[in-house]
């Protein structure tokens, strides 16, 4: 027994309260390590398991056809009297625009475009230009329609224009190019539908490698393309290369979207 402040106190007692707090901050210091150590433990199965993840593509194509026609026809004439140069360009739009009536495009389809007249001698670069006939006059009228069957087959008589003596212009921009609008509403459905692709792809890669799939870590709906339906794919799928092969060439198309999903593997 010890005196404490003039009390007795016992050894037994003096000890047990040295000990209590000793206790007390040793199970502190267990729970600690032992909360640490499940915190660690969970922070590297989670970095093992954000390592372990498969990217899918889904690939989804539809065959459309295209709801609008788009047709410029441009005829030149050339020579060195204008005012019988334009009367000649003025004629040959009306012919155009008889050929046009008799296949049936009516007058709120056609549109006459401005007349262009080219002075080649008041062209100071021309140099060698010069030569031939002076005035050149240049008149398009281009057709827009949503009948693409009745411009496609308008576009198969063109032959007639030449038989008439019309020099039809066959460079950039010119002949018929066939649109497809209706994209907008397709997009819902093929972005569904790419992904429910990407999750198929997922899921036969886990089965085999003896995982599951989880969440998505990522994903990317991708971007839509138009290309002709005739053109195979655009590294030439059918064994050669048909990626010069414009879409608005085209009334059949095809529309494209891969979307890429990145999905963990749990197990």
């Amino acid at each position: 027994m010890l005196v404490d402040g003039g009390f007795a106190v016992p050894i037994d007692e003096q000890v047990r309260n040295r000990l209590v707090p000793a206790a007390v901050l040793g199970v502190c210091l267990m729970l600690g390590l032992i909360l640490g150590g499940w915190l660690l433990g969970s922070q590297i199965k989670a970095t093992r398991l954000a390592d372990r993840y498969v990217a899918v593509k889904g690939l989804v194509e539809r065959t459309v056809k295209s709801d609008a026609a788009i047709w410029p026809v441009t005829f030149k004439e050339a020579g060195n009297d204008l005012p019988s140069v334009f009367a000649k360009s003025e004629a040959d739009k009306n012919a155009v625009l008889k050929f046009f009536a008799e296949q049936g495009i009516a007058s709120n389809e056609i549109t006459i475009g401005q007349i262009q007249v080219t002075d080649k001698q008041a062209n100071e670069f021309g140099g060698s230009s010069n030569a031939g006939p002076r005035y050149i006059v240049q008149q398009t009228v281009t057709v827009s329609s949503k009948d693409v069957d009745k411009i496609a087959r308008a576009g198969q008589k063109t032959a007639e224009l030449v038989q008439a003596g019309i020099v039809v212009g066959g460079g950039y921009g010119q002949g018929i190019r066939y649109v497809f609008n209706g994209l907008n509403a397709l997009k819902p459905d093929m972005i569904t539908e790419a992904t429910r692709n990407a999750r198929a792809a997922a899921d036969r890669f886990a089965a085999d490698s003896g995982s599951q799939v989880g969440e998505i870590r990522s994903a990317n709906q991708g971007v839509f393309s138009i290309s002709s339906a005739d053109a195979g794919s655009a590294t030439g799928g059918d064994g050669g290369d048909t990626s010069n092969i414009s879409p608005d060439s085209s009334i059949m198309k095809k529309v494209r979207v891969v979307s890429t999903v990145d999905y963990y593997l749990v197990r």
